[in-house]
């Protein structure tokens, strides 16, 4: 839930005061919403809005979608949650889950957040006697590109997604596979919800494979992602994923306590 303060608190500074009244607001709510709505719930000028929306914009803490004439949280909003995330705790109670299933299931195990179009692994337990892999603590990979990364985007509000991936400038590749077009990763996932867990077959490394799952908090929003990766071909990819669904469960359990 979202913290707003109330109406009478005194500030030494409104205008920060509403600035962080603002950013609450949006990061409560599932979508984009209109700066008339903004002003309305806050009480506040529609000029005062405006003016600090655009402030944010600037900065890239806000993102405002033109077309639908509505505002949602931006990139640099990513970055102070991921940093948040790296903190507190996601990774200290994720660790040790990851760790279980990563010995549960005998391979790599990991622990994603967003950072902008990027995944930022948080947590890794890396299973002996597998495959070297890229991924490690700190290390940022594109997020259209990792099962991790598709997970979390899947989770997130079109709007989002498409301001994130406006045109084909930004879809970077690795192997010469995965999606290159906005319309291709909105196909890619409608997958994903439809399955409800990710996949990425060599998109990041030729031969390995990941499925990934998102963690959610209590509005739905994507905090984080479970991923384990693998290269042997006997494994079947639901039974995996269905592990990788329970161990996001628990932590989502976990975090709302």
């Amino acid at each position: 839930m979202s913290v707003i303060p109330d109406k009478g608190t005194a500030a030494q500074v409104p205008a920060a005061e509403n600035t962080l009244r603002i950013l609450s607001y949006l990061a409560g709510r599932p979508a984009p919403v209109a700066a008339s709505a903004i002003a309305r719930e806050l009480e506040l000028p529609r000029s005062t809005v405006y003016h600090l929306l655009t402030t944010l914009a600037a900065y890239g803490f806000v993102l405002h979608l033109r077309e639908e004439r509505r505002w949602g949280l931006g990139t640099s909003a990513f970055e102070l949650a991921g940093g948040y995330a790296r903190q507190q705790p996601l990774a200290r109670r994720g660790r040790p889950l990851v760790a279980a299933l990563s010995d549960r299931l005998g391979e790599s195990a990991h622990l994603a957040v967003m950072s902008g179009g990027d995944v930022l692994y948080i947590v890794e337990e890396r299973a002996p006697r597998r495959p070297a892999l890229v991924t490690d603590v700190g290390v940022r990979l594109p997020a259209h590109l990792t099962a991790s990364g598709r997970a979390m985007l899947a989770a997130l509000p079109r709007e989002q997604v498409r301001a994130l991936y406006p045109d084909a400038s930004v879809f970077p590749d690795r192997t010469g596979l995965g999606p290159r077009t906005p319309r291709e990763l909105r196909e890619l996932l409608r997958e994903v919800r439809a399955r409800g867990y990710a996949t990425e077959n060599s998109e990041i490394a030729e031969g390995l494979r990941s499925v990934g799952v998102a963690v959610r908090d209590h509005t739905g929003w994507p905090m984080a992602a479970v991923a384990v990766t693998w290269a042997r071909e006997d494994l079947e990819e639901e039974a995996l994923a269905e592990a990788v669904r329970e161990c996001a469960e628990i932590l989502e359990s976990r975090l709302k306590r």
